[in-house]
């Protein structure tokens, strides 16, 4: 997954360097927090801080022999520090070391993700105002319902985007705790204050209590909130996907000079990058089903998550941080046609009008029953092969309540647009916040 799909610095990130990196940093703020509780040399820690060299080959050399990530770590690290060696490691179980230095992973992945959602709110912004008056028809259960504009349609993304960033700023915050406390979490063997030594520099919380692991909750929490995300971006996906369907036309994702849609058809301009953020979806969300599946462990710890963990850390993340990417550019170049949408709005035969009428035949003083079988018999008329305005005008029992100028009205599409601003202004101006 990280060759294809991730951008340079997520790539970083999770590279087995940074991996063992983190460890190294680990290691290194505990053997300072003893240093200042006396149990370990000062003179030892600032050896241990010039000598200490990581090999990944060397490393996954000495784990063919120990089956031990974390042994083959230390023996790597022993042949670059010598007597001083013994000063690594001291209290620790392996889970200090990897869940620590894990928080630090996803701490860092959470700030790209973080500034990715931000991007694409910027997006869904600017192309929110830019389309704020342009009229298209809504559609429920993909029928013609009544008419919005289009950069409504963005500005809901954009509200949902909002939420999104502060459920991952908030997932981020409940994922980036670590602990150091030994094999069951009773410190039996290191003090407390080394772990609130190694947190306070690593800008992470202690986790309050723990067993040999941070517990998983944390992590379904983070990976829910992934799967949340992706969920809304293939969401906005598919809307991009169904506009620019041949029937619809009223929008398409970019497509370059020399691109090919088919290999068969070269008419065929398909929207291969939406539907690729629709199939990348599913796997974040499958992610976040084995995050669930790691919260419940034997006892005080099994090792059943690690091995998901490997896979779903930094695939998820990655996959996302890609999506979103992606996603930011389909929206940022969307060529949009508002003519195709004006005419859309037409197809039906004025039949997206019929509330209206019904309202104000309601409001005249028909019944609502009566009025509904008069409008619903000319709209669907209307709507197959008519004109709903002209069934209206020559119906006799419809102008006993409505004159000509009074069934034009309704026709006004100012009126179904009045409120635009209105919601315009409680979802930006009202916001908070850096978004």
């Amino acid at each position: 997954m990280i060759d294809r799909y991730s951008r340079p610095e997520m790539a970083r990130i999770w590279s087995e360097q940074n991996r063992f990196q983190k460890w190294l940093e680990v290691e290194i703020l505990a053997a300072e927090a003893l240093a200042q509780l006396g149990e370990v040399p000062k003179g030892a820690v600032e050896r241990i801080k010039k000598k200490a060299r990581i090999h990944v080959a060397r490393i996954r050399e000495i784990e063919k022999e120990v089956h031990h990530e974390v042994i083959a770590f230390l023996s790597c690290l022993a042949e670059s520090l010598g007597d001083d060696a013994r000063f690594i490691h001291v209290g620790m179980t392996s889970s200090d070391v990897m869940d620590t230095a894990l928080a630090l992973q996803l701490k860092e992945a959470s700030s790209v993700l973080i500034q990715d959602v931000k991007d694409l709110i910027g997006v869904l912004k600017e192309q929110a105002f830019k389309y704020k008056m342009t009229p298209m028809i809504g559609r429920t259960h993909g029928m013609h319902a009544e008419p919005i504009t289009f950069g409504l349609k963005l500005a809901l993304w954009y509200e949902e985007m909002k939420r999104n960033l502060i459920r991952l700023e908030r997932a981020a915050e409940e994922v980036c705790v670590g602990k150091i406390s030994g094999t069951v979490g009773t410190y039996a063997q290191i003090s407390p204050k080394v772990e609130v030594y190694v947190c306070q520099k690593s800008k992470l919380k202690p986790e309050p209590i723990s067993n040999q692991i941070v517990q998983r909750d944390r992590h379904a929490y983070f990976f829910a909130t992934l799967a949340i995300v992706a969920s809304s971006l293939e969401k906005f996906s598919i809307e991009v996907r169904h506009l620019q369907r041949t029937e619809v036309a009223e929008a398409e994702e970019p497509f370059s000079e020399r691109q090919k849609g088919s290999s068969a058809m070269p008419h065929k301009k398909n929207p291969f990058l939406s539907e690729g953020v629709s199939g990348m979806a599913r796997l974040v969300r499958s992610y976040a089903i084995a995050a669930l599946e790691n919260v419940p462990l034997w006892h005080e710890r099994d090792i059943s998550h690690s091995s998901a963990e490997r896979v779903i850390g930094p695939d998820a993340t990655i996959l996302l941080d890609y999506m979103l990417a992606r996603m930011t550019r389909i929206l940022k170049n969307l060529s949009v046609y508002p003519e195709v949408m004006r005419r859309n709005l037409e197809k039906t035969g004025g039949a997206i009008f019929s509330e209206r009428v019904l309202l104000k035949l309601v409001e005249k003083g028909l019944s609502r029953d009566a009025a509904y079988e008069i409008i619903q018999r000319h709209a669907l008329k209307a709507a197959r092969d008519g004109d709903f305005k002209r069934e209206l005008l020559e119906d006799p029992q419809v102008n006993r309540y409505l004159s000509p100028g009074e069934i034009e009205e309704i026709w006004d599409l100012k009126d179904y647009l009045k409120n635009v601003d209105y919601i315009f202004d409680r979802v930006f101006h009202a916001s908070t916040g850096s978004a």
